[in-house]
């Protein structure tokens, strides 16, 4: 596995309460701390430096999101590795969270069917390390950092059933449709009884009480059809090809954006 890790000596030490850079960086509120808060800069600096430079020829990838609690025998573990395989035979590269459960699924499949498996990895209290499927792994120690890459990197996500950290990926994605931070992005459920009711709930509660706009609604597609999935991010594909590349903003959410 080729594996880009700038966390340094320490990376795999914990502090007697198991803290973690995220944690030490946001657990101090606004306080300055003027003995660690300007290396710490250079040190989330080289995060995006890193993860630019290990991943910036990956070309056509999908990130894929699941729960790490997913197991061998549940059905979702197979759903993930059928994932990663019927992806890389439509051309993309696999991008995970690189941890066990459905993100292993999914470096699983990828690998199998000879194509590239990448994984993100997080520093946590109590650290997982990378599954055994990941080829091109990039550690991180901040979560804004590591967010980042999944979403430069991916033409569209994959959502397998998760909990807050799936979920967490999922309406952070949504938000960047909505505002036109990104564009032809398509975001696609995968398990109709699991994820039925958070569309209902976005429906019925957010749409119905106006907190929403009715093509929010259009911005995840959930099915149980993995040809489906697959197809919507083979279609963008095609669309972002057939337009030389251009990207407009999803049908119905305003006007073009400016570039930053």
């Amino acid at each position: 596995m080729r594996s880009f890790d700038h966390r340094g000596s320490d990376a795999h030490q914990q502090s007697p309460h198991g803290s973690t850079a995220d944690q030490r960086l946001l657990d101090r509120g606004s306080q300055l701390d003027t003995h660690t808060d300007f290396w710490r800069v250079l040190r989330i600096q080289s995060e995006f430096v890193e993860g630019f430079g290990a991943l910036a020829t990956l070309g056509d990838a999908v990130s894929v999101f699941g729960s790490a609690r997913t197991r061998p025998e549940d059905p979702a573990y197979d759903l993930g590795v059928r994932v990663g395989r019927r992806l890389v035979e439509e051309g993309f590269a696999v991008i995970t969270g690189g941890g066990p459960g459905a993100m292993e699924a999914a470096n699983k499949g990828a690998v199998e069917a000879g194509g590239t498996s990448v994984g993100l990895g997080i520093e946590l209290p109590f650290e997982q390390g990378m599954n055994d499927w990941v080829e091109l792994g990039v550690h991180f120690r901040y979560f804004f950092a590591r967010k980042t890459m999944f979403v430069k990197y991916a033409q569209g996500f994959i959502v397998l059933p998760g909990g807050f950290g799936t979920l967490d990926e999922l309406f952070e994605a949504m938000t960047l449709v909505q505002t036109q931070k990104i564009t032809s992005f398509p975001i696609v459920l995968l398990g109709s009884d699991y994820w039925g009711g958070l569309v209902d709930w976005l429906r019925d509660s957010l749409l119905a009480e106006g907190k929403i706009s009715e093509p929010d609604l259009d911005i995840v597609c959930v099915t149980d059809d993995l040809e489906e999935a697959v197809g919507r991010m083979v279609t963008a594909r095609a669309e972002r090809l057939a337009d030389g590349g251009r990207v407009h903003p999803a049908p119905g959410h305003g006007a073009e954006g400016h570039p930053e």
